[in-house]
């Protein structure tokens, strides 16, 4: 039986990738705020749920406007994670295991998720999308496979991380 587990690494990108992953970061907070706002208004002023398909389509909207188009210039996966995220924690929500989703703050630590479509692991290197070079990771420990998704983040240090979702052997108690 495999189930998924996730390793950390600390990594150092290149300038280009740092504007790159601040970006990213800065689009990331953008949708979840822009989706979150949307979400709440549409439920307090017409008593509607707004459910993925419609944030989706909300976000789409979005980057067709041209105040927002800068939402073009990264990767739309870690936006699309984006919402999964959130509309995993409005499940959560209205199954009264966690709060309302909040609005996220440049103070708080950073992060995006990209699925397998967005990066490309090749002989121990991950590439992400629109970048042109792999990221310079300290391996501490070899990966037993392929990762399914990987979520790069930032600390309020400034330190960047990489988190890879791998599947392994499930291991006897």
């Amino acid at each position: 039986m495999k189930t998924e587990r996730a390793y950390k690494y600390r990594f150092y990108p290149t300038p280009e990738q740092e504007i790159l992953l601040a970006r990213t970061f800065g689009c990331v907070r953008f949708v979840w705020n822009a989706v979150l706002r949307h979400r709440t208004d549409a439920f307090y002023q017409r008593q509607e749920k707004i459910g993925y398909n419609d944030a989706s389509a909300f976000l789409t909207q979005l980057k067709k406007q041209p105040d927002t188009a800068f939402l073009a210039e990264v990767s739309s996966v870690p936006l699309q994670q984006c919402l999964r995220h959130q509309q995993s924690a409005f499940k959560h929500f209205f199954a009264k295991r966690a709060r309302y989703p909040r609005f996220k703050s440049k103070k708080q630590r950073q992060s995006a998720t990209f699925a397998s479509s967005a990066f490309a692991y090749r002989n121990g290197l991950i590439t992400l999308a629109k970048c042109q070079e792999p990221l310079s990771i300290r391996w501490s420990r070899v990966l037993p496979s392929a990762p399914s998704t990987v979520t790069v983040s930032q600390d309020r240090a400034g330190r960047y991380f990489i988190s890879c979702l791998c599947k392994v052997d499930a291991e006897s108690l």
